[in-house]
């Protein structure tokens, strides 16, 4: 695995260490040794060093927690275990509780089979491409500085982990605004925030009807959350609801379904929140960062308004670097990793969807009327799933593209890129020209296909 303009990786991907679990990466063992890596490298002065695990809701969970437990005990960081919480909430209690460093062991959007590893530097941002190589030098090379017996670390459970993070939600909401009289459906995904995020809305004044809160071990995202939003659609049009909020396993992500049952993605929450910020005179640094994956609309839509969108490579992480280099307070991605800096230094869905809310109550808007903000240009992506995305270095796959490029011209953008959380190439097209968008997919995709199919084929000859 490896990132543009980095060395190779074959642990660390875009969002920390993913695979599926009991499978090399994500194993007890390396769990282990990640942990006592990373703890090794935040053991810094001569104070108690502390570091903060927190959990989504897969079966899996019980055999990491302990694992990276161990792993930092034998380092000598003291664990603060919060069990079940949202990623930003992981974030957000490593800076409050001043410890070195914070994990969150999830996933995200995927199923209950896969899991992750992601960490928190002590002001609660993702660490750098950097810090996460030598935390895998490390892991490769087994040199951990073991504690001495006596200088072990000890664990123990945060018992007002989830009380903290509710109020640091719901004080991020404006005041003296409420909830009152708002119906709202919550999809919590049987995921990490099926506890607090239907507490803050209620807290607020909210009439709130909770769906995919009953987590098993097993149906986290299944059916449910931010990537599966029928459910979500159907109870906010049964039950008449104003607004309806889904979120992912580990709740760092949102997307919306205006009372009409219709989705709006995190490009049209950007645009809603960067209007409403701009009008207030909160918004700074011009604009809006935002990835390479968002529509040409919103970048339209924003121009127009006299604000600029500035684009990253994909993921937030590469978002939040962006907006702290350059000043600016809000950024996200499509699939509705909002990220806002007055408020947390990683996505948070659930305060996106809250001050989604507060600017539909300072502008007396519906929900629908968002998606009315502009018109998105028609955009396809295409996940070709393949052995080796080496097959993107192949003649006829560059030869593909090159031509996607020529044809799209001025009208239209063309992304390949190999994911970096799982064996898969993503092919988006987007243009004024529907039928040329869908042929390019078509055409950069078989391309793809063949040249993976080719080099599969050289391989088993060899």
């Amino acid at each position: 695995m490896s990132r543009a303009g980095g060395a190779p990786r074959s642990l660390f991907g875009t969002d920390g260490i993913r695979g599926i679990a009991n499978q090399e990466p994500m194993t007890a063992e390396t769990a282990m040794k990640v942990g006592a890596a990373a703890g090794s490298l935040f053991v810094r002065g001569d104070h108690r060093h502390r570091v903060v695990i927190g959990k989504d809701t897969r079966l899996s969970g019980y055999l990491f927690e302990p694992a990276l437990t161990a792993g930092f005990i034998s380092v000598g960081m003291d664990v603060i275990l919060v069990g079940p919480m949202p990623t930003p909430a992981v974030a957000m209690l490593t800076r409050a509780l001043r410890a070195d460093l914070g994990v969150m062991i999830s996933a995200s959007h995927n199923l209950f089979a896969d899991n992750g590893i992601k960490l928190f530097g002590p002001d609660g941002y993702k660490l750098s491409d950097e810090m996460e190589a030598r935390i895998e030098a490390a892991v490769d090379t087994g040199v951990h500085g073991l504690a001495a017996p006596s200088a072990l670390g000890r664990a123990r459970r945060l018992d007002d982990a989830e009380g903290r993070y509710i109020e640091f939600v719901k004080n991020s909401f404006p005041q003296p605004l409420g909830l009152e009289g708002r119906r709202i459906v919550i999809d919590c995904a049987h995921g990490a925030a099926y506890k607090v995020a239907p507490t803050v809305l209620w807290e607020l004044g909210a009439e709130v009807i909770t769906i995919g809160a009953e987590p098993d071990g097993f149906n986290i995202n299944q059916g449910y959350g931010s990537t599966d939003t029928a459910a979500l659609a159907r109870t906010v049009l049964e039950r008449g609801a104003d607004i309806g909020i889904a979120l992912d396993g580990d709740a760092d992500r949102v997307v919306i379904c205006d009372e009409t049952g219709a989705v709006i993605d995190g490009d049209y929450i950007l645009a809603l929140i960067a209007s409403s910020w701009a009008s207030a005179g909160r918004l700074r640094g011009g604009g809006v960062v935002a990835t390479v994956m968002s529509n040409l609309g919103l970048e339209r839509y924003l121009g127009g308004i006299g604000l600029t969108l500035e684009r990253t490579r994909v993921g937030d992480r590469y978002v939040v670097e962006h907006m702290r280099e350059h000043g600016f307070n809000l950024g996200g991605e499509q699939s509705g990793h909002i990220v806002m800096r007055d408020h947390a230094t990683t996505g948070d869905g659930l305060m996106a969807a809250l001050q989604t809310l507060a600017a539909l109550a300072a502008t007396g808007r519906r929900a629908s009327d968002v998606t009315g903000l502009f018109e998105s240009v028609p955009q396809m992506l295409r996940n070709v799933r393949v052995a080796d995305t080496d097959a993107l270095e192949s003649a006829g796959a560059k030869a593909a593209i090159a031509d996607g490029h020529a044809r799209l011209g001025e009208h239209g953008r063309l992304l390949v890129r190999a994911s970096g959380t799982e064996p898969v190439i993503r092919v988006m097209v987007e243009g004024d020209d529907e039928a040329l968008v869908s042929a390019v997919v078509d055409d950069v995709a078989e391309a793809v296909v063949a040249a993976a199919e080719a080099e599969h084929t050289g391989a088993a000859a060899q």
